[in-house]
């Protein structure tokens, strides 16, 4: 099967890899997020998840931020609007590749 042009589900790749994707659906359920809830749910290390939010950050898709309390500190982080917005397109994209496939599926 060849694609039609202009018909091929566009993917971000910055939030496609498996433990980013999952990462910003985590964010996308809430305001703010603990870096330790993340990191229990990801079941990633701290540098891991670390270099993950900071790509993020970078590309302007994640907020982080460093609230202190006393002497402890810790680290919370929000998906921004340009995040939620590409989310939210990755998911149509990926919800269009599965139509797609349901739609072959039933043709056979």
């Amino acid at each position: 099967m060849t694609d039609t042009p202009g018909t091929e589900p566009r993917f971000d790749p910055l939030i496609h890899p498996s433990p980013r994707i999952s990462l910003v659906a985590i964010l996308a359920a809430a305001d703010w997020v603990d870096f330790a809830y993340l990191k229990e749910q990801l079941a990633l290390s701290d540098s891991a998840l670390s270099k993950h939010l900071s790509t993020l950050e970078a590309a302007g898709y994640v907020d982080t931020r460093r609230p202190s309390t006393g002497r402890r500190r810790s680290v919370r982080a929000s998906l921004t609007t340009a995040g939620r917005a590409a989310f939210a397109g990755h998911v149509a994209a990926l919800r269009g590749i599965i139509n797609t496939a349901v739609d072959h599926d039933d043709a056979l």
